[in-house]
């Protein structure tokens, strides 16, 4: 293997060890809201100058690849690795909003069950795995399954949004602690949003197509241009 080919092959590595640690914060940090465990919560954001410091590493690497004048094939999968290290950092800084709710809510008493956030969380890392799978097996259809899932994660967030907001108005005692879960709910709902990120990169990079914004998300009949 050339030195070149071991440089691409080590930021794939980087990018697959990066979203293990995102997937693992968000999981801890709600297991931190619903355990009330604020030893788990704090080394949560301890943890994250991990996430901070891999993307440092991703982006130096693809840095130099680049000034080594890849081909248009590779050229893409340099880009779209520093985009998906981006929105797994950015994962990453949703898990400690969490955490850090987490320590605020577990210092009062429990609301009510968590049933709807577990459950946003569940779909939005679900979501993430799949996009990173399909990066993975070179699989841009799987990928594009992924983007319509969005949408169940963001009705859901409105819905726990709808409810809290009643919750306020008829206890007024309970506005802090519906916030604090609001801020939560919103969270799990941009997890989501950054795997939707990363599904949409993972089309461009392996059918050079840029679907962001666009209405080609969930299916496009045309033969895509590889």
């Amino acid at each position: 293997m050339t030195h070149y080919a071991e440089e691409m092959s080590r930021l794939k590595e980087s990018l697959l060890t990066m979203a293990s640690h995102a997937e693992s914060a968000v999981t801890r940090a709600m297991r931190a809201l619903v355990e009330r465990d604020e030893g788990l919560a704090v080394q949560v954001q301890a943890d994250d100058n991990i996430l901070d410091q891999l993307e440092i590493e991703i982006d130096d690497t693809a840095i130099h690849l680049l000034a080594k004048a890849p081909l248009a094939t590779d050229l893409r999968l340099i880009t779209v690795g520093m985009k998906i290290s981006k929105n797994l950092e950015r994962v990453g800084d949703e898990a400690v909003t969490i955490a850090r709710r987490a320590i605020d809510l577990n210092a009062e008493p429990q609301l009510k069950p968590y049933v709807d956030l577990p459950r946003m969380a569940t779909m939005s890392l679900e979501m993430l795995r799949e996009a990173l799978t399909a990066f993975v097996n070179r699989e841009p259809d799987r990928a594009r399954a992924v983007i319509p899932r969005d949408q169940d994660v963001d009705d859901l967030n409105r819905q726990l949004h709808r409810e809290l907001a009643s919750y306020m108005v008829e206890r007024p005692t309970t506005i802090t602690r519906c916030l604090h879960l609001m801020v939560i709910s919103k969270s799990l709902e941009r997890v989501a949003d950054h795997a939707t990120n990363v599904a949409e990169e993972v089309v461009y990079l392996y059918e050079a197509k840029d679907i962001r914004h666009s209405g080609l998300k969930a299916h496009e009949t045309e033969n895509p241009g590889r």
